[in-house]
Order: structure tokens, then C-alpha cells, then sequence
């Protein structure tokens, strides 16, 4: 029988590794402690400038005399580089989000968000809803501003819409090395799961820290996250329903009260 306490406290014992720092990992870690577990707070990925600052700079420019009928972001970090160039979206330009975690930093960032997939916050979701949402004008003046590694899947499709698309990479994305008793202790079977929450991230946690032990849960913040990390070779155990961190950190609190071998829905 499950006592209140082990109820409050699903996680207790676990400790998770956190691979992004920041607000977000700050946030992530206090919902964590919330459940009983112990985490591990490691950035496995940073940001940097990108690596053709004039031609974002010649876009933010244009943006802000109002040249582009819409933009689109599709990460919290390009908001974060928004902010930092103090840019200005004029009234006259809508912005689409491809999540909600992207739509809040807009908001807490002071921008305005006109669009937010309600299904699925990707951008396979976002341009499922894209014709609807825009009352089927073509073509649109589009800004989509992506990291240097991602895929060019919205560029494309709203491309093959009819619209005139404009692509900027915003920022690149690097690998941080993670503390020597860190890898020592996912080696050694000590840490019980590991947050996987984009592809970069994957990427490192592969590079940095596999083969993951078979008693570490890997869990995956969504099914793009999951296929991204697969093709690193990375095993993923459970997929949060939805792309949040309480959908993530729920998906541990489900499997730690079942049976692995039935954690993955894919």
C-alpha cells in the first residue's frame, strides 16, 4: 500500500539530472525537490552569437520598419537574443510561437504572441494550423528566425505554401563538458534518470555520458526530442505527453510507480 508520505513524495530517493541551467533549470530542479527527488543541475548545452551576425542584424533591422507581415519563433533562447538586441516588433507584424514554453518567454519578454499551435507545439503543429490562422493569405512576408542546427522544417513548408520567407539563424548552439563526478556517477549507476529535452541535448548526453546505464530512465520531453536522440544512438525510455516540463516530470513520477518495460508509448 502507498503511504501519503510516498505520495508527496513519488521521487524521493531519485536523483535527475537537469541538463540545462538557468531560469528554466532553477524551475525544473524546485518542482523536482517538490517530489522528493535530488537534482542534478548540469548544463550539457550554451548559446552563442551567430556565426553571421549581419544578416540577422540587416533582418531585425528590416523587422523593425515593419517589412515582415509575421514572424515566427520557435525556441525561449531566440527570445532571450530579442531581448538582448532590444529589438522592436512593430504593431503591424504578427508573431507565431511553435510552443507554449516559447509563447510565455514572449510574453515575459513584453512581445506580443498571435499564434500558438493548440495541438501540437511543433512546427509540424504550427503549420498544420498555419492557413486557418492567417485567414489563407499568400503570399506573407515571414521571418523565421531558428538556431544554426535547426531543421529547416517550417522555412520549408510555409515556403511551399506560397509565402515569401526570409531565414536568420539567431544563435548557434554548443556542448558544455559536464563535471568529472557527474560522469562518474551516471557511469556508476547512481543517478536514476536523466531529462533529455531537445536534440542538442541528446546529442551531448550520448557523447558525454553513454552508453547510459540500463537502470538510469532516460526521458524524452516530446516525440521529436525522442526520434532526434534515437538517431544519436541514445536509448529513450518514457516520452512526455506534452512538450512542458511538468509533462516531463510527470513522466518519472508515472514510471517510477510501474513497470519499465511498459514506460515508452512510442
Amino acid at each position: 500500500m502507498t503511504t501519503p508520505s510516498a505520495s508527496a513524495k513519488p521521487l524521493a530517493g531519485w536523483r535527475v539530472l537537469v541538463p540545462r541551467g538557468g531560469p528554466w533549470g532553477d524551475s525544473v530542479a524546485a518542482d523536482l525537490r517538490s517530489k522528493g527527488a535530488s537534482p542534478i543541475v548540469a548544463a550539457m548545452i550554451n548559446f552563442a552569437p551567430t556565426a553571421d551576425a549581419p544578416a540577422l542584424e540587416a533582418a531585425l533591422t528590416r523587422l523593425a520598419a515593419g517589412e515582415f507581415d509575421w514572424m515566427t519563433v520557435t525556441s525561449a533562447t531566440t527570445v532571450d537574443v530579442l531581448s538582448a538586441q532590444r529589438v522592436v516588433v512593430p504593431p503591424t507584424t504578427r508573431v507565431a510561437a511553435v510552443g507554449e514554453t516559447t509563447a510565455a518567454a514572449l510574453v515575459a519578454a513584453g512581445y506580443k504572441v498571435d499564434l500558438v499551435p493548440s495541438e501540437d507545439n511543433s512546427a509540424r503543429g504550427l503549420l498544420a494550423e498555419w492557413e486557418a490562422a492567417t485567414a489563407g493569405v499568400v503570399p506573407l512576408r515571414v521571418l523565421t528566425l531558428r538556431s544554426e542546427i535547426a531543421k529547416p522544417l517550417l522555412t520549408e513548408g510555409l515556403k511551399r505554401i506560397g509565402h515569401d520567407v526570409e531565414s536568420v539563424v539567431a544563435y548557434r548552439t554548443i556542448g558544455v563538458a559536464v563535471p568529472e563526478n557527474v560522469v562518474r556517477d551516471v557511469a556508476d549507476g547512481l543517478v536514476q534518470a536523466i531529462l533529455v529535452t531537445s536534440g542538442s541535448v541528446a546529442e551531448q548526453v550520448q557523447k558525454q555520458l553513454g552508453p547510459i546505464p540500463e537502470s538510469t530512465l532516460v526521458a524524452a520531453i516530446g516525440p521529436q526530442t525522442a526520434r532526434d536522440a534515437r538517431e544519436f544512438g541514445l536509448r529513450v525510455d518514457v516520452i512526455a505527453a506534452e512538450r512542458t516540463a511538468a509533462s516531463l516530470i510527470d513522466s518519472l513520477v508515472a514510471a517510477s510507480t510501474s513497470d519499465p518495460s511498459t514506460s515508452d508509448p512510442s
